[in-house]
């Protein structure tokens, strides 16, 4: 899940682009999509054969041929409105890289309820000179949604660095258009047209990020705490080498919540805490996203996009290793694995909860499987989910397999029902 990052010269010409940007005039005035967000999916591409496929698509915006990547999803329903998320790419990098990268590690957990798009920036960047790469997305959604079956009130954005700052102008000039967007060490490299108007936002910063500082990404946040009528309050952060993240999420105007995710990391979206093989950074994202529930009537996947119970107080919490809550660990054979189980969060008739696996000897996969004692699990993310005789069985992927002796690797699950506290079996081989 790594990427190229920026080189020191590349740094030196972003902080002079970003320098350059923050003394130019606003970007063009925002302009909303034909009819604007619906109340109900209603898209010109509903109730007829997929008019685009998976792969690279050129239209024409601004006069001028521009191309994205598209991902349908497997068994596309033209009857069913999907989510639709849109991911950008870094400085230097391509729409290609973002399919590489598993659409920022968030097309793993999608399974097939998700349509995503990777735009592809002129010379491999977002100046959005005069509006342009704004304007390029509302081509890209008008062509999408004239093809596709689309839900209009869960399109998201999110892109890291330059992509980040293209995700920030898009959360400024189309909160009418856009639910909810996740800023990856960004800052306000794209302008900021608008920018009056609430809409949830997600923010993710490396506190040693010596590319984009973090006080970059903590204004675009200190922005939306204020277009959302957010509650003030501290927002900790780890220190330098802790190897760690927190978490701090605000209380906000119902609807528009922010949360600010600061890691003991530098310039790289897949920030992970030490002792970690895979990021924790898809997991937080998507639990975000699917957070916000559809206001279609009926909403296509219930179990999918479970609504969290508003928490009272806003919370700022280390999430370093995980510390069990919940759960009893299976004692594996010597030189086995263990599995331990947490409840992250729950909600009426829902829940979310993590596994982490800890190798005893070297590993090249492993398993992890349980009896459900009435809940059910519905969707998995970092592993693959079966059932096998009434037990659910979630095995490694092909990239979170591989563990060291004492390595450990985490997978997260949503599901319905009262959390549990399974009785887990760990095998490895």
């Amino acid at each position: 899940m790594r990427h190229p990052t920026p080189t020191r010269g590349r740094r030196i010409l972003l902080a002079a682009a970003a320098a350059a940007l923050a003394l130019a005039g606003p970007t063009a005035p925002a302009s909303a999509l034909p009819g604007g967000p619906v109340p109900a999916a209603a898209t010109a591409g509903c109730n007829r054969p997929a008019g685009l496929a998976t792969g690279e698509h050129t239209i024409t915006s601004g006069g001028r041929a521009r191309t994205f990547r598209l991902d349908v999803p497997a068994g596309y329903d033209p009857s069913r409105p999907y989510r639709l998320v849109v991911a950008s790419h870094w400085w230097h990098g391509t729409s290609s890289d973002v399919v590489n990268q598993g659409f920022y590690g968030l097309r793993p957990l999608a399974g097939a309820s998700t349509v995503f798009v990777a735009p592809q920036g002129v010379d491999n960047a977002w100046p959005n000179t005069n509006g342009q790469d704004v304007a390029f997305v509302d081509d890209v959604l008008r062509a999408v949604e004239s093809a596709l079956c689309i839900d209009t009130t869960q399109r998201f954005a999110t892109g890291f660095s330059y992509g980040g700052g293209l995700s920030n102008a898009l959360a400024c000039a189309r909160a009418d258009v856009f639910r909810a967007v996740a800023v990856l060490n960004g800052a306000q490299l794209s302008g900021c047209a608008g920018g009056t108007q609430p809409i949830a936002y997600l923010g993710s910063h490396g506190v040693v990020d010596d590319v984009l500082n973090i006080s970059q990404g903590r204004a675009l946040r200190d922005r939306a705490l204020r277009t959302n009528g957010c509650q003030a309050q501290q927002a900790p952060e780890p220190a330098a080498g802790s190897g760690t993240h927190v978490r701090t999420a605000y209380t906000c105007r119902d609807g528009y919540p922010v949360v600010w995710i600061a890691s003991d990391s530098g310039h790289q979206w897949d920030a992970r805490d030490r002792g970690q093989q895979q990021s924790w950074v898809p997991g937080e994202v998507w639990r975000f996203f699917t957070s916000l529930p559809s206001t279609t009537t009926p909403t296509p996947t219930p179990t999918a996009t479970p609504t969290p119970t508003p928490t009272a107080t806003p919370t700022a919490t280390p999430t370093g290793s995980p510390t069990p809550t919940s759960g009893p660990t299976t004692p594996p054979p010597a030189g086995a694995c263990t599995a331990t189980y947490r409840t992250v969060n729950s909600w009426p008739g829902g829940f979310q909860g993590e596994v982490t696996v800890r190798a005893g000897s070297p590993a090249t996969s492993w398993s992890v499987s349980w009896a459900p004692t009435g809940e059910r699990v519905d969707q998995v993310w970092n592993g693959t989910l079966t059932t096998q005789a009434g037990l659910v069985v979630v095995r490694s992927t092909g990239w979170n397999g591989r563990l060291a002796a004492g390595g450990t690797a985490t997978f997260g699950l949503l599901g319905t029902g009262t959390p549990p506290t399974p009785r887990l079996t760990c095998t490895s081989s």
